[in-house]
């Protein structure tokens, strides 16, 4: 019994290094001069600067790359979940002819690669001259997140127990009220759930972006991906970047981190 309790620890240990290392390696980038972040072998040992932080909060467009992510990510979400949420209830509670075809049209949205529609994606906002702005961008990023809310909420309303909004009904509610006062709270976690990955996804998005915009809807992972150059890659700025543009996700999924949990194992994904 000992013995396995110190294999686990070990296993445990193994894991904590293998997912924690690369976010130890980029928040030391961050801190080392050019010189260093490039040495070969690697530096462990030295003096840290914040420097790196502040040529990319000063000297670079990163503020306004940063409001233009939370910006279209925060609407895309907002939108996701107001709408996909009804649609979701409807799709879980009501039987119509073709009901099956509509949930896989609806899941071919998702996992339909990208590089398959941003061709027609490109020529349809060109010629809307809609290329570079926020709205091309929230636009795109419903299309794929809209039928994921759908899925993962459709999810969550099967597992309510249809009984308690039937009481509800025989009570003198409408089948509105029935959806706001039973299924609605009920399925509260699955709503945290969504809007975290949604979010997720709608932050990290990168092809898209780099498609679609320019420099005025400009989003950080593209941003980022500019400390790419033909005079070499600037890691230290990039890995200073990179870190401040976690930064939300991290304390967003810290807050919320008891709704997430909860909202991922209670069947939801399947």
């Amino acid at each position: 019994m000992k013995k396995n309790k110190w294999i686990l620890y070990i296993l445990i240990g193994i894991l904590l290094v293998f997912f924690l290392f690369p976010v130890y390696w980029i928040v030391t980038m961050s801190l080392k001069t050019r010189i260093q972040a490039i040495s070969i072998p690697p530096v462990w040992f030295f003096k840290p600067l914040l420097s790196n932080y502040g040529k990319v909060l000063f000297e670079s467009a990163f503020p306004r790359n940063f409001l233009n992510s939370f910006i279209i990510s925060i609407v895309t979400v907002f939108l996701s979940v107001i709408l996909g949420t009804p649609a979701a209830y409807a799709l879980s509670r009501y039987n119509f002819r073709r009901k099956g075809d509509l949930l896989f049209w609806i899941l071919s949205t998702r996992f339909a690669p990208p590089i398959a529609v941003i061709i027609p994606f490109f020529l349809l906002f060109r010629d809307l001259k809609m290329l570079d702005s926020h709205i091309t961008l929230i636009i795109v990023y419903l299309t794929f997140n809209l039928s994921f809310v759908i899925w993962l909420m459709r999810g969550f309303f099967n597992e309510v127990p249809q009984e308690l909004e039937e009481a509800a009904l025989v009570d003198g509610t409408t089948d509105l009220g029935a959806f706001v006062r039973i299924a609605f709270p009920l399925a509260a976690p699955g709503i945290v759930a969504s809007t975290i990955l949604s979010f997720l996804f709608s932050w990290n998005e990168f092809f898209f972006a780099l498609i679609l915009t320019r420099k005025v809807a400009q989003t950080l992972p593209v941003a980022i991906s500019g400390y790419i150059g033909f005079m070499g890659i600037e890691w230290e700025n990039m890995s200073a970047a990179a870190v401040m543009a976690s930064l939300p996700i991290l304390v967003l999924a810290m807050i919320v981190q008891k709704y997430l949990v909860r909202g991922l194992t209670l069947g939801a994904i399947k």
